[in-house]
C-alpha cells in the first residue's frame, strides 16, 4: 500500500513524500533520496520495492521547497532542468533539504522503526552521504553514483554510521581516480565498483545495466539485512 504523507520540517516547512508500507509489520524503514529528476515514477518504483522486502520506505520530495510536484524524465531538457534545480537546492541556506530528509527519517523511525536506514542515488548519493555524516537516527547508509562526494572537502567527513558506496567504472561524471581516492580517505566505508557507466540502477536511462544494477540491490539488501533487521 502507497500513499503520499506531509512531513513537517523543524523549520516548519511542509514537504511531501511517497510512502510504502510492507505487507507485514515492518521489519525496519528506508528513506530514498531522489535523482535530480524529482520524485519520478522511477523512485516510486524503488521505495515499492523496498516495502516489497518488508521495510517501511519513503521518499521526500527534496524539490518542494524550490517547485512543487517534481517529475522529470531522463531526456535532455530534464536533465538540464534537474542540474539546474539540483544547483538551487545547494545554494538554499543551511540545513536546506538536510531538513526535509531529517523529517523523514523520524517519520521513518516512528512509523517504521526503530531502525532507520537511507539510500540514494546520484544528487541523492551525496545527501546520503552527508546524512550519514551530519544526521542523527540513521542506522545505515547507502549511496549509488553520489555525485560530488569523491571530492576532497566531502570525502574529509566522518560518518556516524555503517555506509556502503555503489561506483561505476565508466561514469562519465565521477572519475576514477576521485573514487579511489574517497576509499583511500575512508577505509571503514565499504566502496564496491561496477564494469558500467553513470546511472546503471535506473531502467529508465540509457546507461540501465541489469547484471550490475541487481548485483548492487543483492548487496544493498544485505547490507541493510545486518543493520536494520
Amino acid at each position: 500500500m502507497s500513499e503520499t504523507v506531509q512531513l513537517t520540517a523543524a523549520d516548519g516547512f511542509v514537504c511531501p513524500a511517497y510512502v510504502a508500507q510492507p505487507p507485514a509489520a515492518p521489519r525496519g524503514a528506508i528513506v530514498v533520496l531522489q535523482e535530480i529528476f524529482g520524485v519520478n515514477s522511477h523512485i516510486r518504483s524503488v521505495v515499492d520495492g523496498f516495502a516489497q522486502q518488508g521495510y517501511l520506505a519513503i521518499a521526500p520530495a527534496l524539490f518542494h521547497r524550490l517547485q512543487h510536484g517534481v517529475e522529470l524524465g531522463y531526456a535532455a531538457a530534464d536533465v538540464e532542468l534537474g542540474r539546474d534545480l539540483k544547483g538551487q537546492a545547494e545554494a538554499l541556506a543551511a540545513p536546506g533539504v538536510q531538513a526535509d530528509i531529517a523529517a523523514a527519517i523520524a517519520y521513518g523511525a516512528q512509523h517504521g522503526g526503530p531502525r532507520v536506514g537511507v539510500v540514494g542515488y546520484c544528487w541523492g548519493g551525496l545527501l546520503v552521504w552527508r546524512s550519514a555524516c551530519a544526521l542523527d537516527g540513521l542506522s545505515a547508509a547507502v549511496a549509488y553514483y553520489g555525485g560530488g562526494m569523491t571530492n576532497a572537502q566531502e570525502a574529509a567527513r566522518s560518518p556516524r554510521c555503517p555506509v556502503l558506496c555503489h561506483f561505476g567504472e565508466q561514469d562519465h561524471a565521477i572519475p576514477i581516480e576521485g573514487v579511489h581516492a574517497f576509499a583511500k580517505a575512508q577505509p571503514g566505508v565499504e566502496v564496491q565498483m561496477y564494469a558500467a557507466q553513470h546511472g546503471f540502477n535506473c531502467d529508465q536511462r540509457a546507461s540501465f545495466d541489469a547484471p550490475s544494477a541487481e548485483l548492487a540491490r543483492r548487496r544493498t539488501l544485505d547490507f541493510f539485512e545486518r543493520h536494520l533487521a
